[in-house]
């Protein structure tokens, strides 16, 4: 998933920014485009920063007029002063933004638009709908689905489970929306949720806690590779290995090469390429070297990894 995206973004890029003459001012000004993600606090964030990174080196170097400015934040406060900052300090022409979380940078980003800015948003929207110019993302609503669809396909009527949910945001509820209706009528029970905020400790803390509450699991919805290594690292400590597997989600190479091996604990995965960053920067910076209409909503689809295809999505010199 990761080189295909990469490799359609390129296509793009050679077709529409190469073609014919660049559409951009004839004098010295560049145009400055932000760039403001989460920090790498897990290895999705981890993927994302280093794709994020190596697209603007890229794309600094096929277009000398474009100038970026890349903030990474720890959490919601410091990714609004980092965009107040780069309005302040830098006046950016564009704005990619990857919200840490929705509610906080909803009015934020409206206020970069209201300034007459392009605006792309990335993977976790905003509160409010229509603000950005354009959206990339991962499929959220077929992510939660093809989950909740193996859950239901391969376990018995009466099967319990639980679920981790990430940080609170509108593509979390997507995600756990098609979920719970993918399960409906199946007879498999989801026994409680809770957020681990697709972060391993947190995994590890509400997984300890549902093992505690419930004498019978018998597979846990992580969503979140992460969320499935803290999640497995309790039950292995509770001994309770056998009684259940674990999905997670987004495709980390740890854990698609254990499905390569078949392990019984991970029997499958579902893809959310953190390369997802280069398409929505590449084509961000399309919008002001081209003439190419770059508005409208660029969503990235989600497959299950299996034992029979997990090879194909298998980069072991990938960080993530």
């Amino acid at each position: 998933m990761k080189r295909r995206s990469l490799m359609k973004s390129a296509a793009v890029i050679a077709v529409l920014g190469f073609a014919g003459a660049p559409v951009f001012a004839q004098d010295d000004a560049k145009t400055i485009i932000g760039v403001s993600i989460p920090s790498a606090t897990h290895g999705f964030m981890g993927g994302l920063n280093w794709h994020a990174q190596d697209s603007i080196d890229r794309l600094s170097a096929a277009y000398p007029q474009l100038e970026f400015v890349l903030a990474t934040a720890g959490d919601a406060a410091k990714q609004v002063n980092d965009i107040e900052d780069m309005m302040a300090t830098r006046n950016i022409d564009g704005l990619v933004v990857l919200p840490f979380e929705s509610e906080p940078l909803t009015a934020p980003v409206k206020a970069v638009k209201d300034a007459g800015k392009f605006v792309t948003v990335v993977d976790r929207g905003l509160s409010q709908e229509g603000i950005e110019d354009l959206y990339v993302a991962g499929d959220n609503t077929a992510f939660g689905r093809v989950a909740g669809e193996y859950f239901r396909d391969n376990l018995e009527d009466g099967a319990k489970v639980v679920v981790l949910r990430g940080i609170p945001t509108t593509l979390d509820n997507e995600r756990v929306e098609a979920f719970q209706a993918a399960l409906e009528g199946s007879g498999v029970e989801i026994l409680d949720m809770q957020h681990g905020n697709w972060n391993r400790d947190d995994a590890f803390a509400v997984m300890q806690d549902f093992l505690a509450k419930y004498p019978q699991i018998d597979a846990v919805w992580a969503a979140d590779d992460d969320m499935a290594i803290g999640v497995m690292e309790a039950i292995a400590a509770a001994n309770r290995s056998e009684e259940m597997w674990v999905i997670g989600g987004a495709g980390m190479k740890e854990i698609v090469k254990r499905i390569m091996d078949k392990d019984p604990q991970l029997p499958v995965n579902v893809t959310y390429p953190p390369a997802l960053i280069s398409s929505a920067i590449e084509m961000t910076a399309l919008n002001f070297v081209s003439g190419a209409p770059m508005v409208g909503r660029f969503i990235i689809a989600s497959q299950l990894i299996t034992p029979e295809n997990a090879e194909r999505f298998y980069f072991p010199d990938s960080p993530f």
